[in-house]
């Protein structure tokens, strides 16, 4: 298992939230319970983890900054060695948290934004006002030198808006742009109806392949949206193109599409240990087993490490060791998170042959 070592970990420090987002898998609001971390439990995760391995972590929730004392866990974080950063979605930024950030070692904050103006962004949010306050977020971090990078997230009610957010992102100076591919899962489960359709997925990561090739100054990815490594080998062969994709050390590796439970996981404020941050499913629990003992011998993990036992188009597809599939929406759709992935409709050519095979003896 030495392959496998947590390199990013997403860690809900608190499950309140100050907003009410459509799509938010924990469905936190500003009456959700807490979570479980107390001050002196966080510092011993932190131990804990500092002896097997040394994973960025952000610090998310809910929302983070919530929490008053978020900065000393940060604090503890970069005196152990680890890489500290937040996900925020940025209506509480101030002068002080600024300072509070830099003085903690936060390294770099994602920041949400999810339409390129206040009424499409605070529609998809569900708060007036949220709009204003990612860019007043954004004006704080370049006064206080913060590097920040934006996460936007689409369904059918803002994908026209993409192009458009993507270019508000470039000019607001952030170092990476992430497009997220709606899971649905938390509230998320709720917009079901809303999700982008397969056939206008596969465009929009068409768009995205073509624009990356022209993009050099800001880090742009799809995330949760695993079958964009396998779109870009199959653009890149057509037209010709040499491609190679860029990282950078906050990021979780570049080349490969999903990778819940290989290099990354999520924390949540219960301590429940799960694949990645839109996996409904739990391997463990951190106040029950190490988080060690969890990430190298749950069966959970393990399941989804193990391509063999994929199903579907997934089990036979010549790409799933550069996609893999989202495990977290093909549980969602098919309640099985070793099924294909819903949204990718690739027919794999072993599959092809086998229907063709079938064709010619006249089943």
């Amino acid at each position: 298992m030495k392959e496998f070592i947590p390199k990013w970990l997403a860690w809900e420090i608190i499950g309140t939230c100050n907003l009410n987002c459509i799509h938010c898998r924990s469905a936190s609001t500003v009456s959700s319970d807490p979570g479980r971390f107390t001050l002196e439990r966080a510092y011993a995760f932190l131990d804990e983890l500092a002896e097997f391995c040394s994973p960025t972590i952000v610090l998310t929730g809910g929302e983070p900054l919530l929490r008053e004392d978020w900065e000393l866990i940060a604090r503890y974080g970069t005196d152990k060695g680890f890489r500290m950063c937040m996900a925020t979605n940025g209506t509480l930024v101030t002068d002080e948290v600024c300072e509070k950030m830099k003085a903690s070692g936060i390294r770099i904050v994602s920041l949400s934004l999810d339409g390129s103006t206040p009424e499409i962004h605070d529609n998809f949010r569900r708060q007036p006002g949220a709009f204003e306050g990612t860019m007043n977020a954004v004006r704080l971090f370049k006064k206080h030198g913060i590097p920040f990078l934006i996460n936007s997230s689409f369904t059918k009610r803002n994908q026209h808006d993409i192009e458009n957010v993507y270019k508000l992102a470039k000019s607001l100076g952030a170092v990476a742009w992430y497009m997220f591919m709606i899971v649905p899962v938390g509230r998320g489960e709720e917009v079901m109806s809303e999700l982008i359709s397969p056939e206008d997925y596969e465009k929009i990561l068409e768009w995205h392949f073509f624009m990356e090739l022209e993009e050099k100054e800001m880090l742009v990815r799809p995330t949760c949206a695993p079958q964009y490594y396998r779109i870009c080998r199959q653009l890149a062969r057509k037209h010709g193109i040499e491609y190679e994709r860029r990282n950078l050390k906050f990021s979780t590796g570049g080349g490969k599409g999903c990778v819940a439970a290989q290099s990354i996981a999520l924390v949540d404020c219960f301590g429940n240990v799960k694949p990645c941050s839109y996996f409904p499913i739990a391997a463990g629990n951190v106040f029950e087993t190490s988080f060690k003992e969890i990430w190298f011998n749950s069966p959970l993990f393990n399941d989804i490490r193990d391509f063999s036992k994929y199903k579907g188009r997934c089990g036979k597809c010549e790409y799933i060791s550069i996609c893999g599939g989202c495990r977290a929406r093909a549980y969602a759709v098919y309640g099985d998170y070793l099924e294909e992935e819903p949204y990718c409709k690739y027919i794999p050519v072993k599959m092809r042959k086998e229907m063709e095979g079938g064709a010619d003896k006249g089943t």
